[in-house]
């Protein structure tokens, strides 16, 4: 069973869901891939100490804070592959970005591999259920591109906006 309620944030409403303890998702409305972890079990629960903790948590970085990850009990739903690039996304610091290519070679490393494919990460990076607060939004193409953000990519760029990230690279936020 999975607990829900709603936040107004700057980028419009979003759901977050936790299982009792931990959070497991917080989406924004019509984000691709929205709370497609959750099954049918879901109660609505405005009181539940984890989604009160994760709403603090949002009004403290949307007005200019910069918590940290491990203030929240996270518990996003997963393979243990995406589970080990949403941890990589937690260590990419606010006001900075990474590629989709610099994940793939942590990744490797940590795998101990040789490589690993940027569109695999791509593909974990996409479905990470738990937006804004697990970073995906701090990932670029290669090229400084704001590609594959399931929320979308004026919500990216505000969130990296917001962040500072970007700040005197005019040719950066090339929106394809």
């Amino acid at each position: 069973m999975y607990f829900t309620t709603h936040y107004q944030s700057p980028l419009g409403p979003l759901m977050l869901a936790g299982d009792g303890d931990h959070l497991v998702g917080v989406w924004m409305e019509g984000q691709k891939y929205f709370a497609d972890n959750l099954g049918e079990e879901t109660a609505e629960k405005d009181n539940l100490p984890v989604l009160k903790d994760s709403r603090n948590w949002l009004d403290r970085y949307f007005a200019g804070g910069k918590p940290a990850i491990s203030d929240l009990p996270l518990a996003p739903i997963g393979s243990d592959f995406r589970k080990a690039v949403w941890n990589i996304l937690c260590e990419i610091p606010y006001g900075e970005i990474t590629t989709y290519g610099e994940i793939a070679k942590k990744m490797a490393a940590r795998m101990n591999k040789k490589s690993m494919s940027a569109q695999a990460v791509g593909g974990a990076v996409g479905h990470n259920p738990i937006s804004i607060i697990i970073p995906c939004h701090r990932v670029v193409g290669s090229d400084g591109s704001l590609t594959g953000y399931a929320g979308g990519l004026s919500n990216k760029k505000k969130l990296l906006e917001h962040e500072g990230a970007y700040m005197g690279k005019p040719s950066a936020f090339k929106e394809e």
